[in-house]
């Protein structure tokens, strides 16, 4: 469901009394166990003996440790906030290019920049994730809870937390 319908839904049920919370996730929500896009970005490094960034590199990913997504739940549920949409942003923008520059030294790869016909060649169905740009900030949801994130960042945990054992 995408996340306009989802809030939608939310909304709605709202609207009947009850107490709703939306909490916006970034696109990497990162740490032990993780199977979402990052895995899958370096799964695609390793298949094509490359790493890749789009044009430039300089879009950015918002991104949070998993430990510290599961303290903002935590805390809504005991704060109950006046906030009813939250964002759990830890980093409000990591560099794709880093991400990608990342990967390549943990595959020990080639990092390269695609652009054209060459972004779907090599990302797929996952270009317009590649491309995304989507800086986000957590400032509303850190003052309404007191949320502080104390888990790693993204790039750190991808090197110290065992994406490419």
């Amino acid at each position: 469901m995408p996340r306009a319908a989802s809030e939608e839904a939310a909304a709605a049920v709202a609207a009947k009394g009850v107490n709703v919370y939306v909490v916006r996730l970034p696109p990497s929500v990162h740490g032990t166990g993780d199977h979402g896009f990052v895995p899958m970005l370096i799964n695609l490094a390793k298949e094509k003996g490359e790493a890749a960034y789009i044009n430039s590199g300089d879009n950015v990913w918002p991104a949070v440790h998993r430990t510290d997504a599961a303290a903002l739940y935590r805390l809504i549920v005991e704060k109950q906030p006046s906030l009813k949409v939250l964002h759990a942003v830890a980093e409000e923008g990591v560099p794709y290019l880093h991400i990608a520059e990342t990967i390549g030294k943990g595959v020990a790869i080639p990092v390269l920049s695609k652009s054209g016909d060459a972004v779907a060649a090599y990302f797929g169905w996952f270009s317009h994730f590649a491309a995304m740009h989507c800086p986000a900030s957590s400032d509303e949801t850190r003052r309404a809870l007191g949320w502080e994130s104390k888990g790693p960042g993204l790039l750190t945990d991808m090197v110290n937390g065992g994406y490419f054992a």
